[in-house]
């Protein structure tokens, strides 16, 4: 297994400019959280970042009393159905009990501009109330794909390969990208003459 990468001072303050928490940090930079932490600390980085009231962190996202262990949950002592499916999988990944990659292909890259992974949870029993972990998986969409059913209805299909264009108002899109997406554009070779290009680029999206 290859070594964890180290973790640079920048990168720690990049990632918790882009970020509403430890937590969220240690995503950002596709670490795990207590390789994070160390490094954090070692910048004397952690505490600053601390979230515990969840502000700016999506509603569906904050932890609450109300809220019951997820291993509960996982082991079926507690029925899933009462709860956000959006929840639960963001709470399998952040208490590690999923790894954030396809299972099968390793699949982990993230969308530059706002920081998606396509990643689908897949129930190998077809059974969307079993969380038990031999149950439950992350699939790329190609892997869905290949071994589970279609990701898009043929409707969603015809309308990506129309050659008819879209009608009606376009509003104007304002990106704001920071220099660590910059800096992810250029490594993709998108902006490599510098940052009039990779606005060229922004602009075509």
């Amino acid at each position: 297994m290859p070594k964890p990468k180290p973790l640079s001072k920048e990168m720690i303050i990049a990632a918790q400019a882009n970020t509403k928490s430890n937590f969220a940090a240690a995503r950002y930079l596709h670490v795990s959280y207590q390789h994070y932490k160390r490094y954090a600390k070692m910048y004397n980085l952690f505490e600053s970042h601390k979230n515990q009231s969840g502000k700016g962190i999506p509603k569906f996202l904050k932890g609450s009393s109300k809220d019951p262990a997820l291993l509960d949950i996982i082991e079926g002592r507690i029925s899933s159905t009462h709860f956000s499916p959006q929840k639960i999988k963001y709470r399998l990944i952040e208490e590690g009990y999923l790894l954030e990659e396809c299972s099968v292909c390793k699949f982990n890259e993230r969308r530059v501009l706002d920081y998606k992974m396509p990643l689908l949870l897949h129930f190998k029993d077809g059974n969307k109330s079993n969380y038990s972990s031999n149950n439950t998986q992350l699939l790329c969409y190609n892997h869905y794909f290949l071994l589970v059913g279609d990701v898009f209805t043929d409707k969603d299909e015809k309308q990506i390969e129309s050659h008819r264009e879209h009608t009606g108002t376009t509003k104007a899109v304002n990106w704001e990208v920071d220099d660590y997406h910059i800096q992810r554009l250029k490594e993709l070779g998108l902006g490599d003459d510098g940052e009039d290009e990779t606005n060229q680029y922004i602009s075509r999206i």
